[in-house]
This record gives structure tokens, sequence and C-alpha cells, in this order.
């Protein structure tokens, strides 16, 4: 499965995403989430297939969610997420 791959930012809340197909827009998403979410501001379009690596989501559920639900929710990393990322930086 290819999807061309619409990715929006949260301005409410830091490295939350939104991930939906392109040709759909946000039609899918439920308002009370989109209340959450804040005003998307649109930061990417990809070409999502099973060999794509995403930095912090499986593509397999992503692709999975969109075709089920209509949208893939990002969440922000957890503070142990973002220690292991500080640390593999150093």
């Amino acid at each position: 499965m290819t999807l061309i791959c619409q990715v929006y930012r949260s301005p409410k809340r830091a490295e939350m995403y939104l991930y939906v197909e392109k040709s759909r827009g946000l039609v899918d998403v439920p308002e009370a989430l989109m209340n959450s979410f804040g005003e998307p501001e649109a930061v990417m379009v990809l070409k999502l297939d099973a060999q794509r690596k995403l930095a912090r989501a499986d593509v397999n559920q992503v692709l999975a969610d969109i075709a089920v639900q209509g949208y893939y929710l990002q969440m922000p990393p957890t503070p142990d997420q973002l220690l292991r990322r500080d640390r593999a930086s150093e």
C-alpha cells in the first residue's frame, strides 16, 4: 500500500502530529480531537509505503490507522523518550 500523506503539527502541544491521507484531508478526524489539537499547521507531504522509515512512528501502524480511522495521531515523546534521545545525541 502506498499513500500520499499530509502531516500537520499541533500549535497547542510540541511534537504532536496528525497524519492524514492528502486527498481526504481532515474530514475523518473527530471534532473532539481537532478541538484539543488546535488549528492544524501543514508541515509536510510524504509518500508512505511499508519500506519508508519514520523517525518516531512505525510506518505500518501509520498506514493501518489511516486505512481504518482516517488519521494517525503521533503523540509527543514521554519524558523517558526525551531523556534517551538527549543521551543519544551527546
